[in-house]
């Protein structure tokens, strides 16, 4: 797998088929990973992961699947969405064993990094459950700010202003 980018312990690839058992196991784990990525509570299938990793290759998506440096363990995934001129929506799912390790904070400021120096953004906003304080801490640390709220979602974003990367990016 070819590495787009990378951080001090992560490895940014394109998404691979290879990795679809791993894709799996992150998105069919209801407890601790599938309730904050959507509604959906039924397993997906094989056909359906190749089917929707398909989708992104084809669309040319800005997703990247985290590897750790050193063992090449799969961490999970994170993606620019929804394209709108020079603002794009940011999103990241880790698998269950991999989070509380440092891994998410670091993707999100590499990531943010990459968003504004490589593809070109000004503005990356992200959507969060509201009682996911967690995510919300991480977010904020690294310069997210709540712009919106309702009793579901809070709304978060970062604007490049000086057109250079991010502060306190990795």
């Amino acid at each position: 797998m070819d590495v787009v980018f990378e951080s001090e312990n992560i490895l940014y690839v394109r998404p691979s088929f290879d990795l679809i058992p791993d894709y799996l196991e992150m998105v069919n784990d209801i407890d601790h990973v599938a309730r904050f990525i959507g509604e959906r509570r039924e397993p997906y299938t094989e056909e359906e992961e190749r089917s929707y990793i398909q989708g992104k290759l084809d669309q040319h998506a800005a997703m990247f699947s985290m590897l750790e440096r050193d063992t090449r363990q799969f961490i999970g995934n994170l993606e620019f969405m929804n394209y709108k001129d020079d603002e794009a929506e940011w999103g990241i799912v880790m698998t269950h064993k991999m989070q509380d390790k440092g891994y998410g904070t670091e993707a999100l400021q590499r990531s943010v990094e990459y968003g504004f120096s490589e593809l070109g953004l000004r503005r990356i906003y992200l959507v969060v459950y509201a009682d996911n304080l967690r995510a919300i801490h991480v977010y904020e640390k690294c310069g997210f700010r709540e712009y919106d709220r309702n009793d579901v979602d809070v709304f978060m974003e970062i604007v490049n202003k000086s057109g250079k990367p991010a502060s306190g990016s990795v």
